[in-house]
């Protein structure tokens, strides 16, 4: 695995992390994350006149990673107004890199060493772990079979994006291509939202948010881009996988910052998915 993409990947995370922070400052935070997606669609349409539109070749790659990521954003807003989604989100995403592993393997033959397997297990299972720590912390609570349902959905689109995105950028520039991509997302999400909590909410949200959620439109751009430029030159199975370290930072930040709890067995879940990272790294 190439160092500089396992920079990048990371810088990608933490952006990703802080983006995800600054919504947690948000009350209503499916508007805001819906205001984020707005501003990244307006910033995209403007600096799209400067580096032009995608070859013909890269636009149903973008037609398609638009609808799935719109799908994403929708799901994520269903899975967010059930409780379940507080206790089986982790698993969507342990799981999205396991499924990308075998799109990879199919779609685009990538062959992994026996270090980048067990790297990519190391990663998943710590995932999973982290995610447990919800379950002890709502002991008594059982996740139900519409929740799993959903957080495996979820899995299931985050693997084929990130599969599609990582074909596309293969074979053409990635900056035209991703701010295609962000330009279309807003016209699917916005009526989503809308419809279902008005344009009342939405504009108390900008007012009481604007500057986070300017921040986070140009964030949500920056992380991207630079996830991309890493599928460029390296292995999507594990590029996929490292990506999900954002998870690891954003519950430092959620601990640092929010007063959230991060016990032992979280700690142990981000050594697992390090190490994970650091295997990929070194045998990769």
């Amino acid at each position: 695995m190439p160092i500089l993409a396992i920079i990048l990947l990371f810088l990608s995370a933490s952006l990703h992390a802080l983006w995800n922070f600054l919504l947690k400052k948000s009350q209503e935070k499916y508007i805001a994350m819906g205001w984020q997606v707005i501003i990244s669609g307006i910033m995209s349409l403007v600096l799209i006149f400067f580096t032009g539109l995608p070859p013909k070749s890269m636009w149903f790659f973008a037609v398609v990673s638009m609808i799935l990521e719109a799908v994403y954003f929708i799901l994520l807003s269903v899975a967010y107004t059930s409780h379940d989604f507080s206790l089986v989100y982790p698993i969507a995403r342990g799981a999205a890199p396991a499924l990308l592993v075998l799109w990879s393997a199919i779609f685009l033959h990538e062959k992994l060493t026996a270090g980048g397997y067990l790297g990519l297990a190391m990663i998943t299972i710590g995932m999973i772990v982290i995610g447990a720590t919800t379950l002890l912390q709502k002991h008594e609570e059982k996740p139900h079979l519409r929740g799993i349902l959903v957080a495996l959905s979820v899995s299931l689109i985050i693997s084929i994006y990130t599969l599609i995105d990582g074909t596309a950028v293969k074979s053409g520039p990635p900056l035209p291509y991703a701010l295609s991509m962000f330009v279309m997302v807003p016209f699917v999400t916005t009526p989503y939202l809308t419809r279902h909590y008005g344009w009342d909410h939405f504009t108390e949200a900008w007012r009481k948010n604007r500057s986070y959620l300017l921040l986070g439109g140009v964030l949500g751009i920056v992380a991207y881009l630079l996830a991309l430029f890493a599928y460029t030159f390296a292995p999507l199975s594990y590029s996929g996988a490292i990506r999900e370290v954002s998870a690891v930072i954003g519950a430092f930040f959620g601990w640092r910052f929010l007063n959230e709890q991060m016990g032992g067995v979280r700690v142990a879940g981000s050594a697992i998915v390090f190490t994970g990272v650091l295997v990929i790294a070194i045998f990769g």
